[in-house]
C-alpha cells in the first residue's frame, strides 16, 4: 500500500469510541427523566477549555453564551450545558455550576471562584411526557446529577440526557456523539442533541441525509439513497414549527483561540445542514458551541473545521438511529420503531 493510500486511512478516522470522551480530559453525565419526557447532559472539561459559539436558529435560548464572544473578556470555561425543557430548562445551568463549585472548580473573579458552564435548550413541551412539575421545574436537579454522573470514556446515546424528549419531523431524536482524527493526530468530536424542526430522513424512507459521511456502519449501513425524486426534497416539519431546536457541541484537543474555537463552531454547524432537512428555521433555536482542550498544538484549522462538520453530521444520524420511542401512548416513533429489521 502506498503512502497516498496510508494518509487517506488516517485522515478522518473515527477515534477508538467514537464517542466525545474520545478527547483526553472530557466527561459526560445524563440526567434523564423519562416520565417528564426530558433531561439534560453535562459536559465537563477537566481543565478549563477555550471555548466559543455560533446560534444558527431564529429561536435560541441560552446562558451565559455572551461571554463567549471572541470579543469578550473571559476565555475558557468549565464545561458545556445541554438541556431539555425549553426556557424552564435553563435552571439546569444552576445545578451544573453547583456541582462544579462543591468539586473546587472554577474561574477567580475578584477572589471568588465562579464555575463557567454555559448552556442551550430545547423545546421539547409537547412530546407528551408530564410537565406538571408544580412550582418548580425540576431541571436544576436534573442538572446537578448530571453533572455529578460525568465520567470518561462510553456514554449512552439516544433517549438519554438532552435527547431524551427530542423528537423530529419524522422519527423519534436523540442524543447522538461521533469522533474523527486528522492526519496530523488531532481528533474532533461532536455530541448533539437533536430536535429538529426538519426530519434527518430522505423522504419517507429509512436513508438518512448523513448516509455519505457515515463510518463503520455506526447508523446503520444503509448508504445513501440512489437517486431522490421530487418529493424526497418535499418540506417536511413538525406539526408545531416553532418546537425544535438542535444544540450541539464540538470539541477538538488541539490548540486554538477563541477567535478559532468560534470559526469550528461555524464549520460544524454546516454539520446540522449536511444532516437535518431544513435546518436553521425561523422558529428553532439551532445552536452549536466547540472547545478547545489544548493538549496538541499545530492542527490546521481548516482541517480540524472540514472533520467538524462531518462529526456533527454523523453524530446527528447516530442520535437518531439509536434513540427509542417514549414509553407512553401516541409517542413519536423511532426509526429503529419503522425500519429495523424484524
Amino acid at each position: 500500500m502506498d503512502s497516498t493510500a496510508v494518509g487517506g486511512m488516517m485522515r478522518g478516522m473515527t477515534a477508538p469510541l467514537n464517542l466525545l470522551t474520545d478527547i483526553a480530559g472530557v466527561t459526560v453525565g445524563h440526567a434523564t427523566e423519562l416520565a417528564l419526557g426530558s433531561g439534560v447532559t453535562a459536559i465537563l472539561f477537566d481543565r478549563p477549555a477555550v471555548a466559543s459559539v455560533v446560534i444558527g436558529g431564529g429561536a435560541p435560548g441560552s446562558r451565559d453564551t455572551a461571554l463567549l464572544d471572541p470579543a469578550a473578556t473571559v476565555e475558557v470555561v468549565d464545561g458545556i450545558v445541554l438541556s431539555g425543557g425549553s426556557t424552564f430548562g435553563l435552571d439546569a445551568g444552576g445545578g451544573v455550576q453547583a456541582a462544579l463549585r462543591e468539586a473546587g472548580r472554577g474561574q477567580v473573579f475578584a477572589g471568588i471562584t465562579i464555575p463557567l458552564a454555559p448552556q442551550a435548550i430545547l423545546f421539547d413541551l409537547l412530546n407528551g411526557g408530564n410537565k406538571d412539575w408544580g412550582r418548580f421545574p425540576p431541571y436544576r436537579d436534573l442538572g446537578h446529577a448530571a453533572a455529578m454522573a460525568a465520567k470518561p470514556g462510553p456514554f449512552a446515546l439516544g433517549t438519554v440526557g438532552a435527547g431524551t424528549g427530542a423528537t423530529t419531523a419524522t422519527v423519534k431524536g436523540g442524543l447522538g456523539s461521533a469522533s474523527a482524527m486528522t492526519e496530523s493526530g488531532h481528533i474532533v468530536a461532536a455530541i448533539v442533541a437533536v430536535n429538529a424542526v426538519g426530519s434527518p430522513l430522505v423522504g419517507e424512507g429509512p436513508h438518512f441525509w448523513a448516509a455519505p459521511f457515515e463510518r463503520a456502519a455506526e447508523f446503520g449501513g444503509l448508504g445513501a439513497k440512489a437517486r431522490c425524486d421530487e418529493s424526497d426534497l418535499a418540506l417536511r416539519c413538525k406539526g408545531g414549527r416553532g418546537t425544535a431546536t438542535t444544540i450541539g457541541l464540538v470539541v477538538t484537543d488541539a490548540v486554538l483561540s477563541k477567535a478559532q474555537a468560534q470559526r469550528l463552531a461555524r464549520m460544524a454547524d454546516d454539520g446540522l445542514a449536511r444532516a437535518i432537512f431544513p435546518a436553521h428555521a425561523p422558529n428553532d433555536g439551532d445552536t452549536i458551541f466547540a472547545a478547545a482542550t489544548g493538549e496538541k498544538p499545530g492542527a490546521d484549522v481548516t482541517e480540524l473545521g472540514h472533520l467538524a462538520g462531518i462529526v456533527m453530521a454523523r453524530a446527528i444520524a447516530r442520535g437518531v438511529y439509536e434513540a427509542s420511542a417514549l414509553p407512553y401512548p401516541g409517542a413519536q416513533p423511532a426509526w429503529r420503531d419503522r425500519f429495523a429489521p424484524g
